[in-house]
């Protein structure tokens, strides 16, 4: 069960990473011309992923916390033993930053609800710094169970 938990958690992290990609690449560098895959990528209404993003979110946070403690007993402790501690402080990290995207939630929802020129730079500001946050735990947590798998854990 807890496999299929990881790699439930993994598919919708990478879903998660490619809505809040595409829509902070649309929001930073806009396009109205659709001519060329890059500029078609831009083009997109940046509105309607910001749902998507909240529903993600909050789904691959659930399944991190339902996840944790196999990863506090068997995996932190092992990696804590073979004094792999930039692994756990970086996991350690990771948590916090998932817990300043949860705090973020409700603004990034916020924004995205007000007209457009009122709120651009707000809006452009919260979808970087959850792009960021996305990014970077899909980063950590890809490598910790890069180091689990490596190690046989």
């Amino acid at each position: 069960m807890a496999t299929f938990l990881v790699i439930l958690h993994g598919l919708l992290a990478v879903a998660l990473l490619g809505s809040i990609t595409h829509q902070a690449v649309s929001v930073v560098w806009p396009s109205r011309n659709k001519v060329g895959f890059a500029n078609s990528y831009r083009a997109v209404s940046s509105k309607v992923y910001v749902n998507a993003n909240i529903v993600l979110f909050l789904a691959v946070a659930l399944l991190g916390s339902i996840i944790y403690p196999i990863y506090r007993v068997w995996v932190r402790t092992y990696l804590e033993n073979a004094r792999l501690f930039p692994a756990v402080g970086s996991f350690e990290i990771k948590e916090q930053f998932i817990a300043i995207g949860l705090g973020l939630l409700p603004l990034y929802w916020l924004v995205w609800r007000r007209p457009e020129p009122a709120g651009q730079s707000a809006r452009t500001a919260v979808t970087l710094i959850l792009c960021f946050i996305v990014w970077f735990a899909f980063i950590v947590g890809h490598i910790l169970n890069n180091i689990r798998g490596f190690f046989g854990l």
